[in-house]
């Protein structure tokens, strides 16, 4: 069963000419949820993983079931002002401006491996900055992985740029 024709296109959301790709339609299938996590376990099994970190929202979905099914750890990568201990942070760039993640600043030792976790990679602005604020901790990234890519939005070829793997469950053409 290919969980692409699981996920919801949503048109002109969140603005005109967008086609939003939306996971919750694959998160309540029982079978496609399943199906997408076991795809993601079969990929990891085997690998050296110290911990996965998943990107606020979705990515903490996907990446606690993968912790989970590996037997590691899960780190949460917040929006700016959302974890309740001291942190470490990293800004990136908006259309509009900038944000910021942080994760606290003893979610990962130097030198652990580290699973990068989300829903979908597009022009890929947060991940670079998850990637960075990992590095920073002193942490090795294993992989960067989604469960969508949309490869004309170049967020893929962007983490390859910075020589991280990038692996994806499913491909959308446009935007």
């Amino acid at each position: 069963m290919p969980i692409k024709s699981r996920i919801r296109t949503v048109p002109h959301y969140p603005k005109q000419g967008i086609m939003f790709r939306d996971i919750t339609t694959l998160l309540k299938d029982a079978v496609g949820f399943r199906v997408m996590v076991n795809d993601l376990v079969n990929h990891y099994t085997g690998m050296k993983i110290d911990k996965v970190a998943g990107i606020e929202a979705r990515g903490f979905i996907i990446g606690a079931a993968l912790a989970y099914q590996l037997g590691v750890g899960f780190v949460p990568i917040r929006k700016k002002g959302k974890l309740p201990a001291e942190t470490v942070g990293q800004e990136y760039e908006l259309e509009y401006g900038t944000d910021k993640i942080e994760i606290h600043v003893d979610a990962i030792g130097r030198g652990e491996k580290i699973l990068l976790v989300d829903d979908l990679i597009a022009t890929g602005g947060t991940a670079e900055a998850a990637v960075k604020l990992i590095e920073t901790m002193g942490g090795k990234i294993v992989e960067c992985a989604f469960v969508i890519d949309l490869p004309d939005l170049g967020g893929r070829k962007r983490l390859e740029k910075l020589r991280h793997k990038v692996f994806a469950l499913s491909e959308f053409e446009g935007n």
